[in-house]
């Protein structure tokens, strides 16, 4: 099954790859490896999950604002790889995420997209991952995601 039918099959839209924020590009490749600007939580130009987790939103809120972040990763790779055929893994995931004092399950948070990717991507979601705890973020976004992914030469 291809991975746009998976997506559909879980009833899930990959939106348009979001454009940066600033100046730089969202996406840069060096030899086979791809490397992603941070992705977060947006949906129609806007960032639809904000806020720190454990004050103004729940664990699962989280994990939500991780699941979008990790949908505009997949628009980034589809974008710049042309399709999905070429992406041969997501190499590495690099979590941030905007927390209250006191709240300890950043990984908690991040199985959202680690999560999604699996049910995506199937083997090709094998990562390492990284998650960090933030006081505060761009447009108070709740997580932001930076990834490296492995392509196939075309």
């Amino acid at each position: 099954m291809s991975i746009e039918a998976k997506l559909a099959d879980l009833g899930l839209d990959l939106p348009p790859a979001p454009q940066p924020l600033g100046q730089y590009t969202a996406a840069s490749q060096a030899g086979d490896l791809l490397f992603i600007s941070g992705q977060l939580p947006l949906r129609d130009g806007r960032v639809v999950w904000q806020g720190r987790v454990g004050a103004e939103l729940t664990l699962e809120q989280g994990q939500q604002a991780a699941e979008l972040a990790a949908l505009n990763v997949l628009a980034q790779i589809r974008q710049h790889a042309g399709s999905f055929d070429r992406l041969d893994h997501i190499v590495r995931v690099e979590g941030y995420v905007a927390s209250a004092a006191g709240f300890l399950d950043q990984p908690k948070v991040l199985d959202g997209a680690s999560g999604l990717f699996a049910r995506v991507l199937g083997d090709k979601a094998g990562h390492a991952r990284t998650a960090n705890s933030v006081a505060q973020q761009p447009g108070n976004a709740t997580v932001i995601l930076v990834v490296i992914a492995q392509l196939k030469h075309p």
